[in-house]
């Protein structure tokens, strides 16, 4: 396993993602609520840039007439050509959990945040 730098810990705030080439691959790089996570950026559907995506939530509602509540705020990437959402933490989709986009582990080094490459 090799380490790939990405940036400066504090140079990627909480809803925030930077794509960078890591091993000949593209990889978006998120801090959710202050957790780092590296998706490929391509979404297994349609090929699209997915870490270009719109980061939002879910919505939820009780039923007709009740007010829609936010639940997983920022911690869902939605694909910009169909709009296929998959959890950041897990690559997993939100609808079809055995369809998932491949992750890595990222690793704080001494205030740099690493991608891990098998």
């Amino acid at each position: 396993m090799t380490l790939h730098r990405v940036c400066a810990r504090d140079e990627l705030s909480p809803g925030d993602c930077r794509i960078v080439e890591v091993g000949g691959r593209s990889i978006g790089v998120y801090n959710v609520h202050g957790e780092f996570h590296a998706l490929l950026n391509r979404c297994p559907h349609g090929g699209a840039p997915l870490c270009r995506g719109i980061v939002s939530g879910l919505s939820t509602s009780e039923g007709p007439g009740r007010p829609v509540h936010w639940t997983m705020d920022g911690e869902i990437v939605r694909c910009p050509w169909h709009g296929w959402e998959y959890e950041i933490a897990t690559g997993e989709t939100v609808t079809e959990p055995v369809i998932r986009v491949k992750t890595f582990p990222v690793v704080v080094d001494d205030g740099d945040l690493m991608v891990e490459l098998a």
